[in-house]
This record gives C-alpha cells, structure tokens and sequence, in this order.
C-alpha cells in the first residue's frame, strides 16, 4: 500500500493519479482512494474516467465527490481487507488533512505500507530541509504514522525548467541525509526526463499532467 501526503500544492494528488497508473501498468490490482477531505482543490477523483480506463478501481469520499464536505467512503475499508489489490491513499495535503489517517491505526498497524513524502521545493513553507522536516513531523504527529520515504515533486507548473526539478532533488537529498529516509521518485513530467535522468541516482516516476486549473485546460485547448 503507498499513502500519499505532502504539503498543500506539493503536487501529491498528481503524483498519487500518475503512481496509481504505473502501478496498474505493471499489472497490479490497484484501488485508488481519495481520502483528501480538507482543502481539496484538486481531487484525484476527477480523473476517474482515466483510471478506470486503465483498470484502477477508484473510490470517491466527500458524498461521491458531489460536494466537497468531509465525509468518507466506508468502502475505504476494502482496501485494507482485500490484500489482492495494491491501494494508493490520497490523504489530506497538511497536518489537519492528514489526521484522516489517524483513523485507520487499528488496520494499518498489521498491514505492509509506504507512506510517502511529496515535496515541492517551490512552496515557501517547505523550501529549506528545516522547513520542510518540520512540516513532515507535522503530518506524522496528526496521522500517527511514520513516513518512510521521500518524492521530489518540484516543479512551478507550466513554468517548470530542468533546473527547478534539480533543485528539488538538493532539497530531498539534503532532507534525506537528514532523516535517514529514502527518496523514493523524482516525480518527472515526461518533457523534462531525458534532460535530468542522468544527473539523478534515484528512479524517476515520468509524469502525464491530469490535473490542470480551468484556466490552463482552455489555454491548452486553444494551443
């Protein structure tokens, strides 16, 4: 099971839409559950149609994603009991978001999970390792779990450049000599890949770009 959290703009729903493809790609059974109930901007759940096209079975909290209010899907339980699916939780993007988590202690504690660090090296309350290891001590404190690896999600959306990914991947490996923890992905959209991959030791997850503003899907059609 990979949980998916990471500060407010990290890019964590869009890393959880694109980790929950690849996964079903290498023909795993994947359930993706969107449990992102605080603050939700963009939700996972707006590409349903994607990910069920690709096999991924998607479950919806907030009434069904008909209003955003805080309110879980109790089939949220089934990725917890059917070991044959590999699930992917989309949880809450601060501390607060997160303590959706803090529910589901009681079956987590027997179950084998990551739970993954998304970091934007972009976003002013995580762009130094203080920063952004107090913010991840934030989430642990209020999910009551532990994260066990990093993802380098830098980018400045349509104004991301190799070298902002580059950066992002000083400040995870710098976050990571000081936890300990590994980084799991640099989270690369596929323009940029064959211009940073040798200059990266850790894999990196090539990224499609699903979640847009409304403002960019009209830029883009227009294009």
């Amino acid at each position: 099971m990979q949980i998916v959290t990471g500060h407010y703009g990290s890019g964590k729903t869009e890393y959880a839409v694109n980790l929950a493809l690849k996964l079903a790609e290498e023909r795993k059974d994947v359930t993706l559950a969107d449990l992102d109930i605080v603050n939700p901007y963009f939700r996972s759940y707006e590409q349903t149609k994607v990910l069920e096209d690709a096999g991924v079975r998607v479950i919806v909290t907030s009434c069904g994603g008909a209003a955003d209010i805080p309110a879980l899907n109790p089939a949220v339980m089934s990725v917890f009991q059917q070991e044959k699916w590999t699930g992917v939780l989309d949880i809450g993007g601060d501390p607060i978001g997160a303590r959706v988590l803090a529910r589901f202690a009681p079956q987590l504690k027997p179950a084998e999970f990551d739970l993954l660090f998304v970091l934007n090296a972009n976003r002013p309350e995580t762009n130094t390792v203080e920063t952004a290891l107090q913010y991840m001590r934030g989430i642990e404190a209020e999910c009551l779990q532990k994260v066990t690896g990093i993802v380098n999600n830098t980018h400045l959306c349509r104004e991301t450049t190799p070298e902002e990914i580059l950066k992002g991947a000083r400040l995870a490996q710098d976050l990571s000599e000081r936890t300990g923890l590994p980084i799991v992905h640099h989270a690369v959209e596929r323009k940029f890949v064959a211009d940073v991959a040798n200059k990266l030791s850790e894999p990196i997850l090539p990224m499609n770009i699903y979640m847009k503003k409304p403002w960019e899907i009209v830029f883009c059609e227009e294009e």
